[in-house]
């Protein structure tokens, strides 16, 4: 069903006690061999987990978190290996790998199965976890999510040479801040919104780790996200999920996939709409807990 969204293993755990506000943030450590994931934490209820986009954190979702929190949920956003406390090899990984540090993750707070959101480039990682563990997953969201693929008989690649290069170009500081910035307004930020906010928060070793990973892992591995049913939230002014891909997905998975759009938003989407994207969230992780 299409839409429009009006505007509007043994682990070792140290977190602070479950009963917390909704909107204060707790810190719980999740080790797994030589791998420690450091999550964020907050909210009681059904667990809702958020994966960052390409080289950056789980902080850029305090807003998003926090709206779901206070709407009763339980939202945990580990953040990958290289930001925060997170720890652990970051040469040659594929995707199967950053899937299980999420698992990991679900297991250990008991939170499955949960509804696992992936921004832009995270969208991959929560597809891999449902692939690999269906059995921790009801539910996936692509938030301003490439599919990975493009209509049969295309011969465009799903993100071209020129948009790749504008979405490494943030990250690269040896640029001129400028340059960064106008790469931000192509790829990042619908005209109006202030691309400056994203200047922060970039963590190069993390995007290589996750380039790589991306780069070595064929798509086909993730695309399907098992037979959990998926929910396509798209930015309206995106142009690394453009609109003429805003079918592929659905085209090939069918009823499994529900595509909301969010106007005035490109593919940073979350600090430009935080209400539309939480409420798009919340309403379909009460349909698939009701499942």
């Amino acid at each position: 069903m299409n839409k429009w969204l009006p505007f509007c293993c043994f682990f070792l755990l140290s977190s602070v006690a479950a009963d917390a506000a909704p909107g204060e943030v707790n810190h719980v450590s999740v080790t797994r061999g030589e791998v420690t994931i450091d999550v964020l934490a907050q909210g009681e209820g059904p667990a809702i987990v958020i994966l960052p986009s390409l080289g950056r954190s789980g902080n850029d979702y305090d807003a998003v978190s926090g709206i779901l929190a206070a709407d009763g949920f339980r939202v945990l956003r580990p953040q990958p290996r290289g930001i925060g406390d997170s720890r652990g090899p970051m040469e040659n990984l594929t995707m199967h790998d950053l899937a299980a540090d999420v698992a990991s993750v679900i297991e250990h707070e008991h939170a499955a199965p949960a509804v696992v959101v992936g921004h832009a480039f995270g969208n991959f990682v929560a597809r891999e976890v449902a692939a690999d563990r269906p059995d921790l997953v009801s539910g996936v969201v692509l938030a301003a999510g490439s599919a990975g693929k493009v209509p049969p008989g295309s011969k465009e690649l799903p993100i071209g040479p020129e948009m790749r290069k504008a979405i490494d170009g943030p990250s690269d500081m040896s640029l001129p801040e400028e340059k960064r910035l106008e790469y931000l307004r192509i790829a990042f930020f619908a005209p109006g919104h202030d691309p400056s906010v994203w200047l922060g928060g970039w963590n190069t070793a993390v995007h290589h780790m996750e380039s790589h990973a991306r780069e070595h892992t064929p798509v086909d591995d993730y695309f399907a996200a098992g037979k959990a049913p998926i929910l396509d939230l798209q930015a309206d002014h995106d142009p690394v999920a453009p609109r003429r891909f805003a079918g592929v997905l659905k085209s090939m998975l069918g009823d499994r996939v529900t595509i909301v759009v969010i106007p005035d938003a490109s593919h940073a989407l979350v600090p430009e709409q935080p209400a539309a994207v939480g409420a798009a969230i919340a309403e379909f992780a009460r349909k698939v807990a009701a499942r």
